[in-house]
């Protein structure tokens, strides 16, 4: 191949740019970017950088001298429209085309809105930068939707000292991803820290003064961050003829078409670790797919290799660190095997059938979930992984 093509300039496009580049690839190698920034890490906008912890001169993933090194045909601030997979195009905004032998497709995702005008989202470094400049103490802020980012954000702000309102359509909050138990003492927390919370009630529009309710209550707000999930970004595909649902279909070795991969959270391929077809919007993953994406399009087909990842996942809330590893989603029973839940310090398991499909810890030290990442890996037994002394079920 002459020619490689990265759509999305984020951690998986920069990570399978970089691995083209170490495995050998020597020709044309263009990275567009919608955004005007070079690529950067998006995990500290909800904390570091929404705190005011860190400047955005921390974030860029790689130094400019670093992505000179990699001699990109460096596109940023430039939007991909459109792919010719018969002719190996790909269009851009400006009414160019970019001519590709392989492509990998990494343009992440966009946060979903609510009808109406004002209300912040937080997806990329302007959005972060302008909801801090916001945020002050005793100002009212309303954040809808309490999964990971909205709850991050919500305790980010609590403690810069905003009054904050948490709304969530469901009666528990992340019950979906980390079970019914560990949701409601993550929800405690913020509880325990003044937030108020209140779950089950829909959020049908942004006003001029707040959020207006299903039942026709308006809260009234400052300022409004809406958390209430995202959209793959594949609108740009849609005559492509790539398979597209919920993200760019891919097999197990992350191919969409011949000589078209996907990576990230774009990315919806089939992991056979787990037997199922998944998209991970987390960082590791993002990195992860990226570099894997990369060696199997440069790969003879028999050479390809499957993409298995135990997927890992962190968050920062408060004093409590949140660490995961495995497929969590859809468990049918969840266990603590360490430490308690009422001290807020604890590992739990997670069966899916019987074997063993995800460990999350809070409170613990990195090494000692990283201990239960191998017996996911290796689909360990249920009744094997819950030997432990002292475990209950939650």
């Amino acid at each position: 191949m002459k020619r490689i093509v990265v759509v999305g300039a984020s951690a998986a496009g920069l990570a399978a740019a970089e691995t083209l580049r170490r495995e050998g690839y020597d020709g044309t190698l263009t990275l567009i970017g919608d955004e005007p920034h070079p690529p950067y890490d998006r995990p500290p906008l909800s904390k570091q950088i929404l705190s005011g912890e860190w400047t955005a001169g921390r974030l860029p993933l790689r130094p400019y001298d670093d992505l000179g090194a990699l001699r990109l045909d460096l596109r940023l601030g430039l939007a991909a429209t459109g792919l010719d997979v018969a002719d190996r195009t790909v269009g851009l905004a400006d009414g160019s085309r970019v001519p590709y032998d392989g492509l990998i497709v990494a343009t992440g995702v966009r946060p979903r809105r609510l009808p109406g005008e004002g209300a912040h989202v937080l997806r990329t470094l302007d959005d972060a930068l302008a909801l801090r400049d916001r945020l002050k103490p005793r100002s009212r802020l309303v954040v809808v939707g309490a999964g990971f980012l909205g709850a991050e954000a919500a305790a980010v702000a609590r403690d810069l000292g905003a009054e904050v309102t948490l709304l969530e359509p469901a009666p528990v909050p992340l019950a979906h991803a980390v079970g019914t138990e560990i949701g409601q003492l993550l929800s405690r927390a913020h509880l325990d820290r003044g937030v108020e919370l209140r779950t089950g009630v829909t959020v049908t529009e942004v006003t001029e003064v707040g959020v207006r309710l299903g039942d026709g209550e308006v809260v009234e707000a400052d300022e409004i961050l809406v958390a209430i999930g995202s959209q793959p970004n594949t609108e740009w595909l849609a005559d492509s003829g790539l398979g597209v649902g919920d993200g760019v279909l891919c097999d197990k070795y992350c191919a969409a078409a011949g000589g078209v991969y996907a990576a990230g959270d774009v990315a919806r391929w089939y992991n056979p670790l787990f037997g199922t077809s998944m998209r991970i919007e987390h960082r590791t993953n993002a990195a992860e797919q990226g570099m894997a994406a990369a060696r199997n399009l440069l790969a003879a087909p028999q050479a390809r290799k499957p993409f298995a990842p135990v997927p890992y996942f962190w968050s920062d809330q408060y004093d409590m660190k949140i660490q995961a590893y495995g497929y969590l989603r859809g468990q049918d029973e969840v266990t603590v095997v360490d430490g308690e839940l009422a001290e807020r310090r604890f590992i739990a398991a997670y069966r899916t059938g019987e074997r063993l499909t995800g460990a999350l810890a809070v409170g613990m030290p990195p090494k000692a979930v990283r201990a239960r990442r191998q017996a996911v890996a290796s689909g360990a037994d249920w009744r094997d992984a819950v030997t432990a002394a002292g475990t209950g079920t939650v």
